[in-house]
């Protein structure tokens, strides 16, 4: 895919520290080691986030995208090596602003952030016209053309991260997708999810992601057995949902359950489970007291601690801190399972 290179930093700029495809409507609500820094909080100063705004020439489609980026000064003597590269999808509604507490506390923790904005179902669908023409707009953004789109918005900003003058300083064998919700779908069909359509198999894989993370993954509806759809997703593989994880809008209902679903039919060999008791759907996003005042604040920071203690198994092979993370927080989770 062709699509401009990035001028060094005239584009970037410093920020303060359907049934389609997927859910539909239900997404509304062999590198050098890398020692990654320990399970703390951010120290100031230990990264830096910018906006860039990316034009995919070949689609006509503008990929904005917000970066957390690790400082090379910020970090240990011994962990002088490349970042690895998480890349974020949000929800429906949602855009590159969101969920800058995952994001934050994975640059002061040395991995580099990359969060896109899916302008197709992004938070202009919110805006503008009466309710049935908001309706209208949910409806467009959960269909087969806008899911295509998201998976190949997060291969141009990949492509695009990786030839600028900030990959120097990143991994490009240590690429993780993640996702929250519609976000979520996102980034299992960039780890080999595949459906098909008219007899034709739509396989979206990126070859580079070598492990997902899976946050409130809405079912693929309308292709039969999910483990038919998901077999192609082998890397390994982290999901975080909650037992009042559930969606419903008119006419529309996804339980808790679905989420279970899809990490049981997920072909990865390795990997694991967290289930919150409580909450609520959007509690994994930036929105403050949903599912609880208490419980929000205190899922954010469990979903940070495994996230991190996710990507140190995977790329180190330290478990220490995931066998260890759901006795720490006992009190807030109903499940914890790994396989392989």
């Amino acid at each position: 895919m062709k699509h401009p290179h990035p001028h060094p930093h005239p584009h970037l700029r410093p920020i303060p520290t359907r049934r389609g495809l997927l859910a539909g409507a239900a997404a509304l609500v062999a590198a050098a080691t890398w020692p990654l820094r320990g399970l703390c909080a951010a120290p100031e100063g230990a990264f830096e986030a910018m906006d860039l705004d990316w034009t995919d020439t070949a689609r006509k489609r503008d990929v904005p995208v917000r970066l957390y980026l690790p400082q090379p000064a910020a970090r240990t003597p011994a962990a002088r090596a490349l970042a690895p590269v998480v890349v974020f999808s949000h929800g429906i509604g949602g855009s590159r602003r969101g969920y800058r507490y995952l994001g934050e506390h994975f640059a002061a923790n040395g991995v580099a952030s990359l969060h896109l904005q899916h302008v197709g179902s992004d938070r202009q669908v919110w805006t503008g016209g009466s309710v049935f023409q908001m309706i209208s707009r949910l409806q467009d953004a959960a269909q087969d053309r806008e899911a295509i789109a998201r998976a190949l918005d997060l291969r141009f900003a990949l492509d695009t991260l990786l030839t600028s003058d900030i990959a120097p300083r990143l991994d490009a064998r240590r690429i993780v997708a993640a996702g929250h919700s519609y976000g979520a779908n996102t980034a299992l069909l960039a780890a080999g999810a595949r459906v098909e359509r008219d007899g034709r198999v739509v396989n979206l894989r990126d070859p580079r992601v070598v492990a997902a993370i899976i946050i409130s993954a809405p079912p693929f509806y309308g292709d039969g057995d999910p483990r038919r759809i998901l077999a192609g997703v082998q890397v390994p593989s982290l999901h975080v949902t909650a037992t009042a994880d559930v969606i419903t809008i008119p006419g529309y209902y996804s339980g808790a359950d679905d989420r279970v679903a899809i990490f049981d039919a997920t072909a990865s060999e390795a990997k694991w489970l967290a289930v919150f008791e409580g909450g609520s759907h959007s509690m994994f996003t930036d929105r403050a007291g949903t599912g609880g005042m208490v419980l929000n604040p205190q899922v954010k920071t469990a979903t940070k601690e495994l996230s991190l203690a996710f990507l140190n198994k995977v790329f180190d092979g330290e478990g220490a801190a995931l066998e260890d993370w759901p006795r720490r927080h006992a009190p807030i989770v109903a499940r914890f399972s790994a396989a392989g």
